[in-house]
């Protein structure tokens, strides 16, 4: 009933209205009171048949207002009615969202019927807290990973990108951290995913206990561009509100680059200019904007951000790329080469960086992990001569050190699917393996 009463009081007393003049491809034009509209207002478009489609302003030129549709055109042309909304696009999002499948528009998909509604409306579009507000960035979250938890210790509040190339185990790692992470609700955004996987990972990944805790917000590749946009801005918007119940949320999104690929689309159809590899200029406009609604909020809930980044041929400097490692605080490298190997996940530690890890560790944890690295970085620097055969052992204490822990810190690094790991038993795994020391020559004879 609170709901019901906002929304009758959020009705505009005077209407305006449209027509269609004009329509090119996917962009449709409407004259009518300019006055009324901006950039992101929402027209109710009506075929000829009477049916609505839901159109978003996204440019004005010649005093026409530049329309994009979040359904298909068939049965809208020149002189039909377009209706404008005085009202920001917002959700009512509540508990009774827990366990449910929507799309973008906050619509049940999963045939279970409608779904309760909040109270307090919450802006698709909104804006994160001012920074001086927030509280800061602490205490670990257990993600159930070893690789991740070890060497990529992630905090509550924090935000993380995982980088990686397509057909590396990108969607499988997400489905480990969505089983695994210790949260109290997890907010998922399959964002331009395909459409037969979304049943598999909401049957066999998330299964009926991550299900009860999460809501999951689909939009599909065939989808329209601003249905794509939009599922990531619905996600970040259920997410901020259980934070502002003051619960630790998980927010994954796959992919932001599909999210910077529909708003490249919609960019490229109002005129913009293409910039680096076909990205407009709005692109790297929005991107901070979309993630910066992640992290700790202003009382004891927080967001800790997953956002898996598709990299382009396994450019990890591509602009897309290039621009979330800026904003994130910390990146999760996964490559092409390691998967080869048949080690999953395909996590390279050694290119992998937790802005937060250092302050949120024990001193003798940064010491063991650190120990590791060193490791593994003089392995991999002599790894190719080591393969041919042209190192001869007893050359050098480090490499000889490095190719001895190597087998063990491969199988550490190593986790199954079905498989969970605490952040106690990472770190008393990799020091188990830290204390068993090379043998000394002597110590052979």
């Amino acid at each position: 009933m609170q709901a019901l009463l906002a929304e009758i009081g959020a009705l505009a007393e005077v209407k305006h209205y449209g027509r269609v003049v004009s329509i090119q491809g996917l962009m449709v034009e409407v004259a009518g009171p300019l006055h009324a509209m901006g950039v992101g207002s929402r027209l109710a478009v009506y075929t000829r048949a009477g049916e609505e489609v839901i159109c978003e302003v996204v440019g004005f030129r010649d005093n026409r207002a530049l329309c994009l549709p979040f359904g298909a055109l068939s049965g809208i042309g020149v002189g039909c009615k377009a209706v404008l909304s005085s009202e920001e696009p917002h959700i009512y999002p509540s508990n009774a969202w827990l366990g449910r499948v929507v799309n973008a528009m906050g619509e049940p998909i999963d045939g279970k019927g409608p779904i309760a509604q909040g109270a307090m409306p919450y802006l698709l579009r909104n804006m994160p807290p001012a920074a001086h507000t927030r509280q800061r960035v602490r205490g670990k979250v257990d993600l159930g990973v070893r690789a991740l938890n070890t060497f990529t210790t992630c905090c509550r509040g924090q935000r993380m990108g995982i980088f990686a190339g397509s057909g590396v185990g990108k969607s499988v790692l997400l489905s480990m951290l969505a089983r695994n992470t210790a949260c109290d609700v997890s907010v998922i955004g399959l964002i331009g995913e395909r459409g037969r996987e979304v049943q598999e990972f909401i049957e066999d990944d998330l299964g009926p206990e991550g299900l009860a805790r999460s809501i999951v917000v689909v939009a599909t590749s065939d989808e329209p561009a601003l249905m794509r946009r939009q599922a990531a801005y619905m996600t970040l918007s259920l997410a901020e509100y259980f934070r502002d119940l003051d619960k630790n949320v998980l927010c994954m999104m796959d992919s932001v680059t599909r999210f910077a690929i529909a708003q490249r689309e919609i960019g490229l159809s109002t005129g913009e200019p293409p910039t680096s590899k076909g990205y407009t200029p709005t692109v790297f406009a929005e991107l901070p904007k979309l993630l910066e609604r992640a992290g700790p909020g202003t009382g004891t809930g927080s967001i800790t951000g997953l956002f898996t980044v598709l990299v382009d041929g396994d450019d990890h400097n591509e602009p897309v790329a290039d621009a979330v490692r800026s904003i994130l605080d910390g990146h999760i490298v996964m490559e092409r080469s390691i998967a080869e190997r048949g080690r999953y996940p395909a996590v390279n530690v050694l290119k992998s960086v937790s802005r937060t890890m250092p302050d949120c560790n024990a001193p003798e944890e940064n010491d063991l992990v650190r120990r590791a690295r060193a490791l593994m970085a003089t392995y991999d620097d002599m790894e190719e001569l080591i393969r041919l055969g042209a190192y001869r052992p007893g050359s050098d204490a480090q490499v000889d050190e490095a190719i001895h822990y190597q087998p063990a810190l491969d199988a550490f690094l190593a986790q199954r699917k079905g498989e969970s790991c605490t952040l106690a038993d990472g770190y008393a795994a990799l020091a188990d393996i830290l204390r068993d020391g090379p043998q000394t020559s002597g110590e052979t004879e």
